[in-house]
């Protein structure tokens, strides 16, 4: 087998396309886009909540429940051959703490509530006894009523965050810095309580009350002002603010709004990384004048390079309004002027879930926002275009699309097509079609495979790229009798087919794998189970990268090569963790003696399979794999030298004291006599020119020897003494703390410690493999920013600013600390 295929066909198809041949015999052809994959998960509690099922852009689901929030992370195993999803799962507990808002001394507080339940007057009692929020002594409610994910980039390692709402109106925002937990990052309802003790329980910009808390419309009032009914987070704002020094730095900011059952709308804003309280910038408070509020979502447009927002607020009772949001404090933020209102009739038909889809219109030839929300068993919906003459509006509904009310509803971050389900199982997708000036929407029912038909479906939730659906259902009704037990599953069908996930990959402008992770497994999962690289992918893989050599393009490669290495292996018919008790004991008399025990048939079991023409076949096959992954991640290998190479002469003036192995990294390029790169000789030589026939060779340790460069994986002295040598600038990691890759056995220098101050060059998507022959290509999208060494999870060429030119030394700090490569591809295929 080689890399590149040598004999062209004359005829070019598109990938995703099969000939009439290759469609009458492709058994992927008859499965369809829809097909079910394992495993099913089952949840040990029965949902709750709005919306129980959400979907991440890093690949992790959360399906909200009466016990907690349980957690699924899709990986791309490429050390595995099960052609199963592989779901990493973890879970968040419902506090056992209730909790208790903050409305005023708890004196006061407690005489309030002792007058009010005792009243004469029923109106008053009833209406205090019945609130499970005044009164929490009547029962409340345990589990979560909605979870929302943040955008890439928001946590230490660049994840995303989750806000979760308890059922006993609880805000609270969770991170997963370390493998398998969850940590509370931050209390936003304790925090907006104390902030709004300090101000009296005034509203924005008034004096405080003069009612007390023995008046039940204040303490109405108060209760309410800090009850969340919803909550969403913004995309991440970047702006550049300028040092002392000149510099410019650039700094990220997210926006976190929450919809208080009062109509008042809180807008939080962090700065990024979010590593607890002390990252919240500003907390400002909007009033909406919103009745009966019910739902809430971002409103984003781009028009003329400007990108505006503005929050989409639903009310139980139907109207729908964008609100704008001023935030003077935000730098390059625009928003509305006024209000803007979608629909205003109040027809008593709640709205349920809002979306909102960025898209271009063909016919105006300009960016547009399509606002779409679930209103019963209705659709409505609206777009909005800025042109010449202001903003236009048009809006409508989509009638007979369920015959029950829509109980979910979600729409792909990468793509134009709209799910909804209704609690009858009925599974419907609309595809957004422009006319001159308004919209249609072409209507397709979701025929679901056998296990997911007719079962009863409380949410939904599609992949960023639209490739996998995500459903919670139970059992529904079989011959019109209920079941006698309802246990909850998650389960996945796919929307795409692997000929679909592999056109797009190839053209997609995202250029990294881990954002399209779940086309990804797709691809991976025809390649398991053809045991194949389809012949059409293969062929327009190797001419995109002979044409533009683009490392993504090369990290995908190296990827579907390992999957088909796995594709040969036979899987185990015991579990590896099991131990074997077929090896025979030998004494010792009947070794000196050469008596043979039951061991000695293993050369008959090797001769036997030399003798199998099919198991000499595969073992061929499988050297030519394994010779096929060394020569890409040779070539990844050298590339991405060259670029530690290049950062090494930019911004360095000598090379004495850097801390990568120059020497030994030119040396190791130039031993290779096949590899002819003149760009890769001039730099060396220039390198060699500045370090003026030094070689600043790194020294063991222990005992103070030279650790030669002949390994990219590791570094051995003269007396034994191995280290693990750095993925990302091949140092000699001679400390006992670094991080380890948990799936593959790469391992990354720490960060270099706070105290010091230190800036960075510019050291962007380079590209590097890891130490295994056959583990996962790791690359970091940026591995240099102009930042201090915050704990971000990338690897950072830093130079000391404080110290002479002539001694500036590089150091880096690499790795994501406690998760494994594959998790998030973005920093190994990526």
């Amino acid at each position: 087998m080689a890399a590149c295929s040598p004999n062209r066909a004359p005829d070019r198809v598109e990938v995703g396309q099969l000939t009439e041949a290759e469609r009458e015999n492709d058994p992927w052809a008859a499965l369809g886009p829809v097909v079910k994959r394992d495993p099913v998960i089952k949840l040990l509690s029965p949902v709750s909540g709005l919306e129980p099922l959400t979907w991440s852009e890093d690949h992790r689901i959360s399906a909200s429940s009466t016990s907690g929030i349980s957690l699924m992370e899709v990986v791309c195993d490429v050390h595995g051959n099960k052609q199963d999803l592989v779901l990493h799962r973890t879970s968040i507990p419902v506090p056992d703490q209730v909790c208790e808002l903050k409305v005023g001394p708890a004196e006061e507080l407690l005489r309030a509530k002792d007058k009010f339940s005792s009243s004469s007057d029923p109106a008053m009692s009833q209406s205090f006894m019945l609130d499970r929020v005044l009164n929490p002594t009547v029962g409340v409610h345990k589990g979560i009523l909605y979870t929302s994910w943040s955008p890439l980039g928001c946590d230490a390692n660049g994840r995303c965050l989750l806000a979760s709402l308890t059922l006993d109106h609880r805000l609270t925002i969770h991170s997963s810095t370390k493998r398998l937990q969850w940590t509370v990052v931050a209390d936003l309802t304790q925090l907006y309580g104390e902030s709004l003790e300090s101000r009296g329980y005034s509203v924005p910009g008034g004096q405080p009350s003069k009612a007390n808390l023995l008046d039940l419309a204040e303490l109405q009032r108060r209760y309410r002002m800090q009850t969340p009914v919803r909550m969403e987070w913004s995309s991440v704002c970047t702006t550049q603010h300028v040092q002392t020094n000149n510099e410019c730095k650039d700094v990220g900011t997210v926006l976190l709004a929450v919809l208080m059952e009062n109509g008042d709308l809180v807008v939080w804003q962090f700065c990024l990384p979010i590593l607890g309280k002390d990252s919240v910038l500003s907390c400002n408070t909007i009033q909406s004048g919103v009745l009966s509020p019910s739902v809430l979502a971002w409103w984003e447009y781009e028009h003329s390079g400007r990108k505006m927002s503005g929050l989409i607020v639903g009310s139980k009772l139907g109207p729908v309004k964008i609100l704008p949001v001023n935030l003077k404090a935000v730098k390059g933020y625009f928003t509305l002027r006024q209000p803007v209102v979608l629909w205003q009739e109040s027809d008593q038909i709640p709205v349920h879930n809002i979306k909102c889809i960025s898209l271009f219109h063909p016919k105006q030839n300009c960016n547009c926002s399509l606002v779409v929300a679930a209103r019963g068993s209705y659709l409505f919906w609206c777009l909005l275009l800025i042109s010449k003459a202001g903003l236009n509006v048009h809006n409508s509904h989509v009638t007979g699309l369920h015959s029950t009310p829509i109980v979910s509803m979600t729409a792909s971050r990468q793509g134009s097509s709209i799910y909804t389900c209704s609690m009858d199982g009925t599974v419907k997708k609309l595809t957004p079609i422009f006319t001159d000036m308004a919209v249609a929407f072409k209507q397709e029912e979701i025929v679901l495979p056998e296990g997911l038909a007719g079962r009863r479906i409380h949410g939904i939730a599609v992949s960023p790229h639209g490739a996998y659906l995500a459903l919670v259902s139970t059992e529904g009704m079989t011959n019109g009798q209920h079941p006698v037990s309802r246990p909850y599953q998650v389960q996945f069908v796919t929307l795409k087919t692997p000929n679909d996930a592999a056109a797009e990959l190839l053209e997609s402008p995202v250029q990294s794998l881990f954002k399209q992770t779940d086309l990804l497994d797709l691809v991976r999962w025809r390649v398991l189970r053809d045991k194949r690289i389809p012949a059409l992918l293969q062929e327009e893989l190797d001419d995109k990268v002979h044409n533009t050599g683009s490392p993504y393009l090369w990290r995908l490669k190296l990827f579907l090569v390992r999957v088909l290495y796995q594709s040969l292996q036979k899987a185990p018919v015991e579990a590896r963790w099991r131990p074997t008790h077929e090896d025979s004991k030998v004494f010792v008399k009947d070794e000196e003696g050469g008596v043979v025990g039951e061991g000695g048939g293993g050369e008959e079991e090797v001769v036997s399979k030399l003798q199998d023409p099919e198991a000499r076949a595969l073992e061929e096959q499988t050297g030519e794999v394994i010779a096929w992954i060394e020569a890409v991640e040779a070539h990844l290998t050298r590339e991405h030298m060259k670029r530690v190479l290049g950062e090494v002469y930019l911004h360095t003036w000598i090379t004495e004291n850097t801390s990568i192995p120059t020497r030994g990294v030119c040396d190791f390029l130039t031993s290779d006599p096949t590899y002819e790169d003149r760009a890769a000789q001039v730099l060396i030589g220039h390198i060699q020119k500045k370090m003026n026939k030094q070689t600043f060779p790194e020294y063991c340790s222990l005992c103070k020897e030279v650790l030669p460069f002949t390994d990219r994986k590791q570094a051995v002295c003269s007396n034994g003494h191995m280290w693990l040598r750095c993925v990302l600038s091949y140092q000699a990691c001679q400390t006992l703390a670094y991080r380890r890759c948990l799936l593959q056995d790469s391992i990354a220098r720490l960060p270099v410690p706070e105290g010091q101050v230190l800036t960075g060059s510019s050291l962007s998507s380079c590209s590097l493999i890891s130490i295994s022959s056959y583990s996962a290509l790791t690359q970091y999208k940026k591995v240099l920013e102009n930042t201090q060494t915050g704990s971000r999870g990338y690897c950072r060429v830093l130079v000391h600013s404080a110290t002479p030119p002539s001694s500036r030394t590089i150091g880096q700090a690499c790795g994501e600390p406690g998760l494994h490569c594959l998790q998030h591809l973005c920093a190994c295929l990526d």
